[in-house]
């Protein structure tokens, strides 16, 4: 399977962007957090290309928290009929390396704590349960912040 992995770079992907995080995460999201994210930091936003489909992207960002730059995982999402192909895991790691290189501290997550796909694959990078938060989501389900300490 030839995936191409781009950086977020032009507001003709952002529709795209959209409607794929919409049908795959529970969480509904306006088109002002979207920009708020890609235009601020359109290289921690990578999107993963079959072809011209596209089946995956991550969406994150950076700045000072506590004296500490923290990069955030806002948005993680593959379509389902690719899931289980590394593709996440691939996302992750791109925008983990990316967080690198802008001597990112430290990155945060929230994900749901039924989520235990989510929660494999974010430990399995090295990311610890920080805290636990009671009715984090719109569907009443808890969440935990997962967090991954760089330096």
């Amino acid at each position: 399977m030839d995936i191409v992995y781009k950086i977020y770079s032009e507001e003709s992907q952002l529709t795209d962007l959209m409607k794929m995080i919409d049908s795959e995460l529970s969480e509904p999201y306006s088109i002002f957090t979207y920009r708020y994210f890609l235009y601020n930091w359109p290289k921690l936003c990578i999107l993963a290309y079959k072809e011209s489909d596209l089946i995956g992207v991550i969406v994150c960002k950076a700045d000072t928290h506590s004296k500490v730059l923290r990069g955030y995982i806002a948005m993680l999402a593959v379509k389902q009929d690719y899931r289980r192909a590394g593709i996440g895991r691939k996302l992750v790691s791109q925008a983990i390396q990316a967080m690198k290189d802008a001597n990112v501290d430290e990155i945060v997550l929230e994900t749901e704590v039924t989520n235990t796909a989510a929660l494999k694959l974010y430990e399995g990078f090295g990311f610890a349960r920080d805290k636990r938060l009671q009715s984090y989501y719109l569907n009443g389900n808890d969440a935990y912040r997962l967090k991954l300490w760089l330096n």
